[in-house]
């Protein structure tokens, strides 16, 4: 399916690796016009060369900038310059005993996680209506409607990234701009990667192991039952990101794997 995006300009937040480094890679496949973003200026030039490597014919730009400030947001938007796609990915979490989160960490996670969308977000909305043409796209995640008892200030986070999607998506009515937010259940990252790798070692487990406990215990619900690959997101996220999606607005859309049992 050609999801039209030749001659878009898209952004992709945290995208040096994982969801981010994958839906940038989709997009630039689609023909889109790709900025890549990252803290460090070294591993954003690794995975500019490594999207040019595997897409020779790719429009590709980086721009490293630090989203958890204002400045680095300000920073961003300068060198960015007009979009037609915001993709805000950027994102951490930490699992943490709620007892031990502390008032920086409760701040640490709404600055990267909530407002370095909201102000990306608001610096291009105006632009995109003008035009008549935008798409926004938070990836959120299904810990946004079932908080883990074990990271409740990541779930914090990502519940308001679901309110500030769909608020946003209220004030694109008729205006061929569209908010949605894409919601992953857990997924292959580098970061889950390393948690899981730790976990083997002190359990003196297989890797394997412990990722089949995981989904006997910790996620019963999946229907998957493994753990989503970066690229099975990524093909969410482009497709909300192209015109074909156009009656798609305000919605948050799963790619959980099953995990979150719900009809709608």
């Amino acid at each position: 399916m050609d999801l039209l995006l030749n001659g878009k300009r898209a952004l992709v937040t945290g995208s040096t690796s994982d969801i981010g480094w994958a839906s940038a890679r989709e997009l630039a496949a689609e023909g889109a016009h790709v900025i890549l973003n990252g803290r460090d200026p070294a591993r954003l030039a690794c995975a500019v060369a490594r999207l040019q490597a595997e897409l020779p014919h790719a429009s590709v730009d980086g721009v490293a900038a630090d989203l958890a400030t204002p400045a680095g947001c300000q920073q961003l938007l300068t060198a960015a310059g007009e979009l037609d796609i915001l993709v805000n990915n950027l994102g951490t979490f930490e699992p943490k005993a709620f007892e031990q989160i502390s008032d920086a960490d409760w701040t640490r996670f709404f600055e990267v996680n909530v407002m370095s969308g909201v102000r990306l977000a608001r610096h291009h909305l105006a632009g995109m209506k003008a035009r008549g043409w935008g798409r926004i796209v938070f990836v959120s995640s299904e810990s946004g409607i079932c908080p883990p008892g074990d990271m409740v200030h990541y779930g914090m986070s990502k519940s308001a990234q679901l309110s500030v999607s769909r608020g946003l998506a209220e004030t694109c009515a008729g205006t061929g701009v569209t908010v949605n937010s894409v919601l992953p259940g857990p997924t292959r990252t580098e970061g889950v990667g390393a948690f899981f790798a730790t976990l083997a070692r002190e359990a003196g487990q297989t890797l394997e192991q412990t990722e089949r406990d995981f989904f006997k215990s910790g996620r019963p619900t999946s229907l998957l039952q493994r753990f989503i690959e970066p690229a099975e997101v990524a093909a969410m996220v482009a497709y909300v990101c192209s015109p074909r999606s156009a009656a798609t607005n305000g919605a948050a859309l799963r790619v959980d794997g099953g995990v979150v049992r719900s009809l709608i």
